[in-house]
């Protein structure tokens, strides 16, 4: 569908860039830590977002064997490649280019993630969305998302937008999810073309650029390039963010653009496990080692 912009607005500002940290993880899988431990109380409700992207085999093909999770959701979109989900709840799923998994760990999930190809490109997104206190022990739940189920329009100015979580131009998206609300967009952008995209003032939010780079802001934009977050200030008055894809580089701007309204909770955490406390901690990891994490 076609949609205009939206009526100018104040936007958030640019309050810092980071780069991410290299490093592998699963069976020597490597990629990038963009978000990481201690940013997670400055953007909670997020807790992790890893960037990956290769076209060498060796890179990738040892995948994600199983391993298991407690406390929070994981949300994998997918660019290029395929891999296969199983987990202990008996879910199996396929990731192809363009689709989500919304996985909530809950009380205890134990899951899988392999390629399904031994050459070629595979790259995206892992986000990790925290869970409140009360919602930690809930049974665990998974959901799949084809491609062509992603919600996306098209604006006057040619970006495209994918509506994974929450809303946008009044597009709803393929997951909604209460207390955290959050928004997931998956942007892309023709060189110097203008998106606008309202974000709740109460909402934590960053950009990730993956290709191409963006000015973000109105008064005084901050360019922002390929592999870098720009964290976004938390301005009362602003209504959202104006990002405007680089007219000099002459290339698309890829751009996942994410908010979520914080839970203002302690933040535990131990490897794949996130609770509110040591003890709670220690349970998970007893859980794991009786086998009980996943009952």
């Amino acid at each position: 569908m076609n949609t205009s912009a939206s009526p100018p607005f104040r936007s958030r500002s640019v309050e810092r860039i980071v780069r991410g940290q290299a490093t592998s993880d699963g069976d020597g899988v490597k990629l990038t830590r963009v978000l990481t431990q201690p940013l997670q109380q400055r953007l909670d409700p997020f807790l992790m977002l890893d960037a990956f992207g290769s076209d060498a085999a060796a890179d990738y093909i040892g995948g994600f064997p199983d391993h298991p999770h407690r406390g929070f959701e994981t949300v994998t979109i997918m660019q290029e490649g395929r891999m296969r989900h199983r987990d202990s709840v008996g879910n199996v799923g396929l990731l192809e280019p363009g689709s989500v998994q919304w996985m909530t760990a809950g009380r205890g999930i134990i899951h899988s993630e392999m390629p399904e190809q031994e050459a070629g490109r595979m790259a995206g997104f892992q986000l990790w969305v925290n869970l409140a206190a009360r919602d930690k022990m809930q049974p665990p739940a998974y959901r799949d998302v084809a491609p062509a189920n992603v919600p996306e329009f098209n604006t006057a100015e040619g970006a495209k937008v994918r509506v994974i979580a929450g809303q946008s131009h009044g597009v709803a998206g393929s997951v909604t999810r209460p207390v955290t609300e959050p928004i997931v967009l998956d942007l892309t952008l023709p060189a110097g073309a203008t998106f606008d995209a309202e974000l709740p003032a109460g909402h934590n939010a960053f950009a990730y650029v993956s290709a191409g780079g963006v000015d973000i802001g109105e008064v005084s934009p901050t360019r922002v390039d390929a592999e870098r977050m720009a964290i976004l200030g938390n301005e009362s008055k602003a209504d959202g963010v104006r990002i405007v894809a680089a007219a000099d580089l002459a290339v698309p701007a890829r751009v996942l653009l994410v908010a979520g309204r914080p839970l203002g909770e302690p933040i535990a955490q131990y490897g794949p496990f996130v609770m509110n406390t040591t003890a709670e901690l220690q349970r998970a990891v007893s859980d794991f080692q009786r086998g009980v994490l996943a009952v």
